[in-house]
């Protein structure tokens, strides 16, 4: 592919190919001109660094990009302890924090799903990024007395990270196909448990290096300016449906309700979105709550005393953490690998890899709170083992997603299935398990045991849930085959003319 700047002829570009203008647009080919337009040098400078380019490049950034918007988001859950104390806030109080946070998220994903399909998506990425980033380091400075200032600001937060979450995938998707578009995607999914890790760490670790959690908030914001710099300058806007070899030859565009319509009739969309639902639900509880559950029930073994004062100890969110990043990886490697060898002998292979992972993660997300009632050891070997079958499915819905939907609609369904994912998961499910632990030890407020208890308690809904999500996984594999098929006629329709379009 060729770029086009500003009237400057690039090396390479002949009449006959594809070219990309710096806003986004394509263009025809640049022709041959015997006397071409001189170049000044800032034209120059930008034809280089576009010349630069590469999908891997592009990928490597925008997955950079994807670690930081969970790396903020959990960055407030690795010190969940100190902002209890500071803000003077119970369970269900500061289970607000993250589920006001999901809920302003989910409900600018379809906003933004809308635009990514009809306008330059690096764009929208880049101010998104560096909005989101803005208003974190903000939130770094407010005061004790201002706790609803602080809930609201996580909600701004949202809004910016949602404009990443929704479109980033997209462009890989028309970057790479098949199996590379699937490592890609593990890559980039891989953020998810990597950036949450390192939440954890950073969080705890700011906060001891400077004695003051706020600092927590200070860090994330320079590295997703730098990342929204970097959109800008490296991650090219490929045309929709490029990597399908359809790109030059879409002629039809569907409207917003068409494509609603459509993906409301495609079986394993739904299916699929509401199992990452039930993911969604168990990460979101699990990401908020397990360091508490753990220091907690370190206190009823009295290996540690409670926190009274800020600041809290910091070992478990590092510990979790870590694993977290652990488990991420290997999930994120194990599921790629089973999903590209199960193919081999089922076509069905993505959404089956994603059930029986479902499933083995109920299992031994149970054993946590049975372990951790003994051992703090055997409750993080069950943790280890838990999170990565779960995290064997992050990529593989993303890809499952890219198969049964056409090119030209693959936004609005990434936000959407984002919007269902977050209001029917971890919107509520933070401050859901906050609210059933607050009325369970309503009547036992000052005794440490059933503090643990109460939340241990609540916690236990988060495997029937991943259950669900199993079957719903299951169900998605009955009807993947036809939904597939489905898609490929209609991108094949795209390329004939409007009329001939269906959904």
């Amino acid at each position: 592919m060729c770029v086009e700047s500003d009237g400057c002829e690039i090396e390479g570009c002949s009449s006959s190919d594809e070219v990309q203008t710096l806003s986004g647009s394509m263009s025809p080919g640049l022709k041959s001109n015997s006397d071409p337009h001189p170049c000044r040098t800032g034209h120059k400078f930008r034809a280089a660094l576009l010349r630069c380019r590469s999908p891997v490049a592009a990928a490597g950034i925008l997955s950079f990009g994807n670690v930081l918007n969970y790396m903020d988001r959990y960055t407030v859950a690795g010190v969940l302890l100190d902002i209890q104390q500071h803000f003077g806030v119970s369970d269900s109080g500061a289970g607000l924090l993250q589920t006001v946070f999901i809920c302003s998220f989910m409900v600018a994903a379809p906003i933004f799903g809308y635009l990514g399909d009809r306008f330059n998506r690096k764009v929208i990425l880049g101010c998104g990024i560096f909005f989101w980033s803005a208003v974190t380091l903000s939130s770094s400075f407010i005061t004790k007395e201002y706790y609803w200032l602080f809930v609201l600001s996580r909600g701004l937060v949202g809004i910016g990270e949602s404009s990443y979450s929704s479109i980033s995938p997209t462009i890989i998707g028309d970057l790479f196909t098949n199996n590379t578009r699937t490592m890609m995607l593990s890559v980039f999914y891989f953020a998810i448990p990597l950036g949450s890790g390192l939440g954890y760490i950073l969080g705890s670790s700011a906060k001891h290096a400077a004695g003051d959690w706020h600092w927590a908030l200070r860090v994330s914001p320079v590295l997703g300016m730098t990342a929204g710099t970097l959109i800008f300058f490296f991650v090219p806007e490929p045309k929709r449906g490029s990597a399908d070899q359809l790109g030059g030859r879409l002629k039809a565009r569907t409207p917003w309700i068409c494509d609603m319509r459509a993906l409301a009739k495609n079986r394993s969309y739904v299916f699929s979105s509401l199992a990452s639902a039930a993911v969604s639900f168990a990460t979101g509880a699990f990401g908020m709550w397990i360091p508490l559950y753990l220091f907690r029930a370190q206190v009823v073994q009295k290996s540690v005393v409670a926190c009274d004062q800020e600041p809290c100890s910091i070992k478990d969110s590092l510990i979790f953490g870590a694993i977290t990043c652990v488990t991420g990886f290997l999930g994120v490697i194990i599921g790629a690998a089973a999903t590209r060898l199960c193919r081999l002998k089922t076509e069905r292979a993505d959404p089956l890899v994603c059930a029986v992972s479902m499933l083995g993660s109920a299992i031994f997300i149970c054993l946590i709170f049975v372990a951790a009632k003994k051992s703090i050891v055997g409750a993080y070997i069950c943790i280890f083992i838990g999170e990565t079958l779960l995290f064997l499915n992050w990529a593989i819905t993303a890809d499952i997603l890219m198969y049964v939907v056409i090119p030209t609609r693959r936004a609005t369904a990434v936000a959407l299935q984002s919007f269902t994912s977050h209001a029917l998961g971890d919107a509520g499910s933070p401050y859901l398990i906050g609210l059933i632990s607050d009325a369970i030890q309503q009547s036992y407020t000052e005794s440490i045991l059933w503090q643990f208890l109460s939340l241990g308690y609540a916690l236990m809904l988060c495997p029937f849930v991943i259950v669900l999500g199993g079957m719903f996984f299951l169900a998605t594999a009955l009807f993947f085959l036809d939904d597939r098929d489905k898609a490929e006629k209609q991108l094949n329709q795209l390329t004939l003319s409007p009329s001939s379009v269906k959904v």
